[in-house]
Formats: structure tokens, sequence, C-alpha cells
């Protein structure tokens, strides 16, 4: 009998997401993704001083506040073709792999650990045996039966007094939970060491930006000074206590991700080997490219390679413009927006529209429309292909590249699990390749922190270059694009400036590549082929579908929770 699996919200996530899974019998023969929420933002900047874009459109998300505020400065410095100083580069290469890291530990452990881990189980583990599991694979210092006994304690605690707080509503005791005792409580304390460490590392982005989320930014560079001097000296300029405390920083980020992030993702892929088998989606991967050594725009300089890879063939990277009119474009055929133009045509986002066109039922309703509209997302295609982006897309890229150290981590990682290459392309996959994502990116930071300490103590402190800074300067038109590789995957910003206004703005996120409904053409996107064939132990509690998006980890728009009048967060799964 056919059937449709509704999960509204997704929890977990940042953002409101809805899926629909099409059921023959308990197989997942098609689904549908669904952006329940509508973003404005382009609409708001447009007549605004380009220069504070990315101060609204930072907003468009609560928790990758930098990058989107980055794009937009880049989006400006691209139009204008305005240099920014070499210490500038370094310093938003430092945070913009410090989201990564930050980012990426957070999701594993907050957002996408709990598909694996069976929470309550870890009341049964036995500490002693926990902290033998915990120094087999690993130096991390905090494995001691105590410690291990005391996290247990505090669970316990949680559970009798019916206080699960962030761990309620899970699916404990699902047949699907394959993790023994021990492992589920080593990975219970971790997730609690994490709040904690993520907590401090964070701290990067305020010394550099001010404050975390929603740091400073500027067009030309970036806002915070450099002092040679110290103390009362340096006034508020970063000086050589702060410099060390970024250095700090840094071994911190490095430490967990080497003693506890990496250890970990690999000991949970053990026991989960048949999700390397699932999940893939549509075989086509995309990157921007991103941290330049030399400045934006100098692609060649690039640590993350741009490009484009179709049907898993890694023997060829295509090339990649964003500029091309006929290359990236968005489609509105199943979206709730239209085009003056009429539905069935894509716009590069130069020439893109956002017009709110909902023909809907009013919320709540019972199923999709899944044959007219069907989502708040847009659909992008790359030459009228979809595409996956993010952590593996890039792992990807750089393999293909023949980056030596990628290679290392990737082939090392498979050995381990005795599995081959092909077995990134998965759920599974997804989830090893940010890990490993991690790990690279924390060795490089020591690189940048290097190589910005070298530019201070030879003499040069610029972070910010006044030269274009008069509109006066300006030509009357001009559009450039700010792109990047934001943690979830390639983002791009566009942006028309006429008469020194703001004319068009249309940004291009992550999820929206991921998460966006099918084209004209009845083309998935990658959550909605990643799902299909999925199958599901019970409909009603449908972990897998929640592993596999979760292996995404989606970014829809801002964070707002979903709460009854008592202030209870609500999960609605329906089965029709």
């Amino acid at each position: 009998m056919s059937t449709r699996v509704v999960i509204d919200p997704i929890t977990r996530i940042e953002g409101h997401l809805r899926i629909e899974a099409q059921m023959d019998g308990g197989t997942v023969q098609k689904a549908y993704s669904s952006g329940t929420m509508v973003r404005g933002v382009e609409t708001i900047v447009q007549g605004r001083d380009p220069r504070d874009a990315w101060a609204f459109v930072q907003r468009i998300c609560g928790v990758c506040t930098l990058v989107h505020g980055l794009a937009g400065v880049r989006a400006v410095e691209d139009a204008l073709r305005y240099p920014i100083p070499p210490n500038a580069e370094l310093i938003r290469n430092l945070m913009v792999a410090a989201q990564y890291v930050h980012d990426h530990v957070m999701h594993f452990y907050h957002l996408h650990a709990l598909d694996w881990v069976d929470i309550l189980s870890a009341l049964n583990a036995d500490p002693k045996a926990t902290s033998e599991l915990a120094q087999s694979i690993s130096s991390y210092p905090r494995s001691s039966p105590g410690y291990f006994k005391d996290v247990q304690t505090r669970l316990k605690g949680f559970v009798e007094a019916g206080q699960l707080g962030i761990f309620a509503q899970g699916y404990w005791g699902h047949p699907a939970y394959r993790l023994p005792a021990e492992a589920n409580l080593m990975a219970v304390a971790h997730y609690l060491d994490a709040l904690a460490w993520q907590r401090d590392v964070a701290q990067l982005h305020a010394i550099f930006g001010g404050k975390n989320p929603h740091p400073n930014l500027v067009v030309g560079g970036m806002p915070c000074a450099i002092s040679i001097e110290s103390g009362s000296q340096a006034g508020t300029a970063l000086d050589v206590l702060g410099l060390e405390r970024v250095r700090s920083l840094i071994g911190q980020m490095r430490e967990f991700v080497e003693q506890v992030y990496v250890p970990d993702t690999l000991a949970i892929a053990g026991f989960y080997k048949d999700w390397f088998e699932r999940g893939e989606g549509i075989g086509n991967f995309m990157c921007y490219g991103d941290f330049p050594a030399k400045g934006f725009g100098d692609r060649e300089s690039y640590l993350v390679p741009g490009g484009v890879i179709l049907n898993r063939d890694l023997s060829r990277i295509r090339e990649l413009d964003l500029n091309a009119e006929d290359e990236i474009q968005e489609f509105v055929a199943r979206a709730w927006y239209d085009y003056g133009a009429g539905k069935e045509g894509g716009l590069h986002p130069y020439q893109g529209e956002t017009r709110f066109a909902y023909t809907g039922p009013e919320p709540p309703y019972q199923q999709l429309d899944v044959e007219t509209q069907y989502s708040w997302l847009k659909s992008p295609r790359w030459r009228g292909q979809p595409v996956e982006v993010g952590p593996l897309a890039r792992v990807l890229m750089l393999y293909a590249s023949g980056d030596v150290r990628i290679g290392e981590l990737v082939d090392g990682a498979l050995r381990s699990l005795e599995l081959p290459l092909e077995a990134l392309y998965s759920t599974m996959g997804r989830t090893a390749a940010r890990t490993l994502e991690t790990q690279f990116m924390v060795e490089a930071m020591d690189g940048w922190y290097g190589q910005l300490l070298a530019n201070i103590r030879g003499g040069d402190v610029r972070t910010f270059n006044e030269e274009l800074w008069s509109p006066d300067t300006w030509p009357k038109r001009a559009q450039g694009v700010g792109y990047m590789e934001a943690p979830r995957g390639a983002l791009g910003h566009w942006i028309v400036i006429e008469e020194g206004k703001t004319a068009n703005y249309q940004a291009v996120v992550p999820s929206t590549w991921n998460a966006g409904p099918r084209d004209a053409q009845d083309q998935r996107g990658p959550y909605e082929a990643a799902l299909e064939g999925h199958v599901l132990s019970n409909p009603e509690q449908p972990i897998e579908i929640l592993r596999t998006l979760h292996s995404f980890d989606p970014c829809i728009a801002c964070a707002v929770h979903l709460t009854d009048p008592r202030g209870e967060e609500l999960l609605r799964i329906q089965v029709r």
C-alpha cells in the first residue's frame, strides 16, 4: 500500500524543513523536500549603500553569520575591483576556518550524533570498560573510569527527574541503534565536553571581529587594527596578548579535533559500515573554491580549488564561471516564487528575482502539492544539472586535484575501516568527509597564523585599504559576486550596483543547492535523491531519514524554534 510519511519540522537543524516520503511498503519511493520559511533579505538591501549590505545579509542565518557577511563584503569588493591587504585576507581565512572547526564539531555531537548514539543505553554501561575503550582509540586525558561514572550519574539524574531537556523526544531503544553501551556513554561524555569546548573557541571571532555571532566586517579589509605595542599602549587594537590568545585557541581546536572528534567518528562509523552504501544522492559535486593565498580571485592560490565533478568522475574537474549567464541559474517551477517571464525558465543571480507567489493551502495542510509548488527554496542548477555542495564535495575536489594531505587523511580513514573510495558517496561518507575536512582545516590555521605573525614582525600591520572608500570614485554601474566555501558548501552573493546604490541582490546558499525542490524537468535535488530507497524499520520513528538528512547538516534559514503555548518543542510525524 502506498502511504506518505511526513516529518515536519525536521529537528536538530537550523531553520524549518519539511520532508514528505512517498512509501512503497516500508521503502521510500520518492521524497520531497520543502523549505517552509520565507527569506526576503535580498529585497531589504535594495536601494541601500552596498557597503552596508553585509550587515543585513549576515542575518540570513543564525549560524553562518560570518560567511554570509563575508560573501556580501566580497561581492562589493569584486564589483568595484577593490583589493585588500594580505593581513586582512589571512584574518578572513582564520575566521572562516575557525567556523568550519566550530560548526563541524557542533554538528557532529549536537545535531547528528544522536542519530547513531542511544543516550539511554549509556545508563547500562560499565564506566571502567568505557575508559578502556576511550583510551584504546585516543590519548584524550578526560578518559578515567571516575570521569565516565560522573557523566553516567549526571545522565541518570536527568532521566529520573524527567528533565532530559536536549535529549527529550529521541528514538531511544530504536532497533537501528547498534553501539554498545560503553560507546554510547563515551559519546555522551564527549557531547557534553563539546558544549564547553565550543564556548571557548568561539572567542576567535570575537578577537578579530569584536563579537560572535555577527562579527564586524568591512568592505576593503578587516575592522581590527593591529598594534606592535601591548597593554594600554595598544588601545583597542589587536596586540601581542590578543595574538597569543588566537594561537592558544587554535591549539585548543586542534587538540579536540585530533583527540576526540576524529577518533569518535571512526569508532562510530565502524559500527554502521552499511551506511557507507546508502544515501548517495545525485553523484554530481560542486565547489566555488576558497581560502586564497594571494588574494580573492586568484583561483590558482586557493587552498580549496573550485570546479564541478559529474557522475563521480574524479578524473575530470570541469571549470566554473560564476559570472556566465548559462552556468549557474535558479529555477522556480516547483517553488512558491514567480519570475516575470514565467516559471519554466531559469535566471542567473545577476538577473534574479524574488517574487513571492504562494498559491497553496494555509498551513497546517495534510500533504504538499508536489505536482505544482511545494517549497520556499528555489532550485539552483549548474548548466541545468543539480549538484551537491558541502564537505564531501570539497574533500572529493581536493582528492581529485591531488592534494597530498587530504589524500593521506582520506586513504588512512578508509583503510582503517576497510572500505573503498566509493564508500564516500553515502550518508556515512558525508559525515566522515566533514570530520576529515575539519582535521585538514585546523592544520591549515597554523600556517595562516604563522604568516600573519611574520607579516607583523616584518612591520606590515595594514588590515584595511581606503583607496576606493568614496562612492565618487565608483563606476555608475558595477556588478560582482562574493563567493566562498561556507561550512555547508558553496555560497554565492551576487550584487548589482547602480549610482552608488544596491540595485539587485541575490544569495544562493548551500542548503538551496542541496535541499531545493524538483525543477521543470523533474530533476531531484540532493536531499530528495539521497532519501530514495531507504527502508524504514518503523515509519513512526523514521531515524533512517534523519540520518541521511543530518549528514548534509541542513541550514534552511534563521533558526526559529517551533513551540506550543506551554513552550514545549513539537515534532510531528504523520503516516498517511
